[in-house]
């Protein structure tokens, strides 16, 4: 029941102040399990002049799926990814899984200025207000994802060739014995969070210019591809 849901777990209607509804923020939330803390984390970061993209692990069980499909309904601005991925952690797929709601979010109606990206597990320390002046004051028309660049004891992550191993009780990634090439366009790696706040223009740019889409390509059998791909990106000159 919608209008039970919105009334019992006090979502917020309509925007707070102008400022926050003259600056939408995208959200992609990637949730596997623990229903309630994804209500509450949903709950603390909801505003109606928001957008948000859920992807639902492909493994989780019916029931969850299910349940989280029944509270997307009643909004208008949440959706469930149309593309979902069997995630692995530090595997390729949880990359891929923030790549398909990215799709999704640059094709919606609704107009936003930057995205950022959560877990389930997350939780937020500041206010929508709060986080829209931040970006304004020091990174207008600039991306969040701080790195340096590839720290030796991280090099085996991008030298070597890694695959996932999918199972529903224990999915994890594995090293092989193959070598893998250098980056394409002789690229620097860096190395960073796979945590970000993206300007609706970056995000763009990812999915259609080919270098983009070639250091994905190559970032399939990385570890951790999340932890270098978004980072690497933004300090390609120009």
């Amino acid at each position: 029941n919608c209008s039970t849901v919105l009334k019992t777990l006090h979502f917020i209607t309509r925007p707070l102040s102008d400022e926050e509804g003259n600056f939408s923020l995208a959200y992609i939330i990637t949730i596997h399990k623990e229903l309630e803390m994804f209500v509450k984390l949903l709950r603390a970061i909801y505003m109606p002049q928001n957008i948000y993209c859920i992807h639902v692990d492909e493994k989780s069980p019916k029931d969850y799926k299910a349940a989280v499909q029944n509270i997307v309904n009643c909004f208008e601005n949440i959706f469930i990814s149309s593309k979902r991925e069997n995630v692995v952690y530090a595997g390729f797929s949880r990359l891929q899984a923030d790549i398909n709601c990215m799709r999704d979010l640059v094709r919606s109606k609704i107009q936003w200025n930057y995205v950022i990206n959560l877990c389930g597990q997350d939780y937020p320390i500041k206010t929508n207000k709060d986080i829209i002046q931040y970006i304004k004051s020091k990174w207008n028309g600039k991306n969040m994802t701080p790195g340096v660049i590839q720290p030796l004891h991280m090099k085996h992550r991008t030298q070597v060739s890694y695959r996932e191993y999918v199972h529903s009780g224990m999915s994890h990634v594995y090293p092989t014995k193959n070598r893998k090439a250098k980056p394409p366009y002789n690229l620097t790696i860096y190395f960073g969070s796979a945590y970000y706040i993206l300007t609706k223009e970056f995000v763009e740019f990812t999915l259609t210019d080919a270098r983009a889409k070639d250091l994905l390509e190559w970032s399939r059998d990385t570890y951790s591809p999340d932890e270098h791909y978004w980072v690497t990106l933004n300090r390609l000159h120009g």
